[in-house]
């Protein structure tokens, strides 16, 4: 694996095993656990179409009057300090209609308001015969407050209280006495108000809420590349359930805070078939904080990149000599390395040598060498040392023992704990940084997905028959979106 560093190996207390030859290769492999996360899915909805339709619901004069015979000025006593007279009671026609302005539409937390300017013109014509006319204008603004509810099958529900203020109450001044026509007014805006609560329902309905939130659960079913090769990483999304944790609105802008809760399997090697997606289930209550990723990345050195690394180590320490204990100076050729995963979670080293002294007082001395441990390092550390180290061979002659005393040599022993041991941080943060840059802000079909990894725990290496394979578990942030 490129990024090979230095990592402690124990050759201390290696002894001979009894058995010779090559130790049988693992079968067993990789397995990724399934861990369940909650990912923030804020879906939107576009409430400025909910303006329109009502634009197109509501007509503009809103309601017209026209009430012949009207008390406008009703009988009144006046004394006159010599006398106490009666006036006429003086009745008119009121004539007049109230139109409304553009809806305007604005959030604010969990309540949909909608504005309606409502302007008024209302006249008194006839008016007891004394004068032709009299007219008034009168302004209000009415407000619809909605409030939104989603139901168990995810249809979108509100209940929707209209008010409404007089910023001038339509009224006529007349011979010194006020009008107030305000009582009339309201009288018609009752059944407006009416109407927009009957019409509430069909408006929310065309939202399409429901279909917007079964499309994000669809699209939740999805499989992502975290690292395209050496070795190649992917990311399985299974969504198990949707929860609903209430919505606020943002301007024009409705917006459903949900909880997809899914298994995310990570797999190595090829990519797997995408999850088969199933009906959008009932809606669940939120549990727990939405946003949160949780995910493992199966850091993994496959055997056969190590091989080249220890050969290179191996050649650049063979132009000296190695001091071994029994022998004195020991002349030692590598022509190949072997590694693999063996059985109980060990790897094993074969090492094809040539050895002989300087003096040439030993005869050259060929065979292999092999050599198996079991890989341990301690909880969240990336620093990987073999213990339980045991060592046979197929040699000539006496050439067993002095094999035996090469490994155990200190000189050589130094060599494969820089070479053969490895310290994985480097692989680890550059395939760290892959992820990251992977799930970063990507898009899968109709999804947009943003995800930030916050924290990493390593947990046991093991040797297993595909590589080593160290299991990190991987924390972070993430929301999914619908693109538009």
């Amino acid at each position: 694996m490129a990024g090979v560093a230095a990592l402690v190996l124990t050759f201390g207390g290696c002894h001979r095993k009894a058995a010779e030859g090559a130790p049988p290769r693992a079968t067993d492999r990789i397995k990724v656990d399934d861990v369940p996360s909650l990912v923030t899915v804020p879906v939107r909805a576009d409430l400025g179409s909910l303006v329109t339709r009502l634009e197109r619901e509501i007509p503009r004069t809103l309601w017209t009057i026209d009430k012949p015979d009207q008390v406008c000025v009703a009988s009144k006593k006046i004394d006159l300090g010599i006398a106490r007279v009666k006036t006429p009671t003086l009745k008119c026609r009121i004539v007049g209609s109230v139109s409304r302005g553009p809806l305007r539409l604005e959030g604010n937390g969990q309540d949909i308001l909608i504005a309606m300017p409502l302007h008024a013109v209302l006249r008194a014509e006839d008016i007891g015969g004394v004068l032709r006319r009299e007219t008034a204008t009168a302004d209000a603004m009415a407000h619809a407050r909605v409030r939104l509810d989603l139901a168990k099958d995810w249809n979108l529900t509100g209940k929707i209280d209209i008010s409404y203020d007089w910023t001038n109450a339509p009224h006529l001044d007349f011979l010194g006495q006020r009008i107030d026509l305000t009582e009339k007014a309201d009288a018609k805006l009752g059944p407006v108000i009416a109407r927009l609560e009957r019409t509430l329902p069909a408006q929310l309905e065309a939202l399409r809420v429901r279909e917007t939130v079964a499309q994000a659960w669809k699209s939740g079913f999805t499989t992502l590349e975290l690292n395209e090769r050496n070795p190649p990483v992917w990311m399985q999304v299974r969504p198990v359930e949707l929860q609903y944790g209430g919505y606020s609105v943002r301007g024009h802008s409705l917006l459903l805070r949900l909880g997809l809760k899914a298994i995310t399997r990570t797999k190595v090697g090829t990519r797997p078939a995408e999850p088969a997606p199933v009906p959008l289930p009932p809606r669940a209550p939120l549990s727990g904080e939405v946003g949160d990723l949780s995910f493992y990345i199966p850091v993994i050195a496959d055997y056969r990149e190590l091989e080249p690394v220890l050969m290179k180590a191996l050649h650049k320490r063979s132009k000296r000599p190695f001091d071994v204990p029994g022998y004195g100076p020991v002349m030692a050729q590598f022509r190949s390395a072997t590694i693999y995963g063996t059985t109980g979670g060990r790897i094993a080293v074969g090492l094809d040598f040539t050895a002989n002294d300087p003096d040439g007082a030993l005869a050259d001395t060929r065979g292999r060498i092999w050599l198996t441990a079991r890989p341990v390092n301690a909880p969240n550390s990336r620093k990987v040392a073999f213990r339980e180290l045991q060592v046979s061979g197929d040699t000539n002659a006496v050439a067993g023992d002095l094999a035996l005393a090469l490994v155990n040599a200190p000189a050589l022993s130094s060599t494969l704990e820089q070479a053969l041991g490895q310290n994985f941080q480097k692989d680890f943060d550059k395939l760290l940084g892959k992820i990251a840059r992977a799930i970063d802000v990507r898009r899968e079909g109709d999804l947009v997905i943003r995800a930030e990894v916050t924290d990493t725990q390593t947990g046991r290496i093991r040797a297993t028959g595909e590589g080593f394979y160290l299991p990190v578990r991987a924390k972070g942030t993430a929301s999914i979106s619908l693109a538009h």
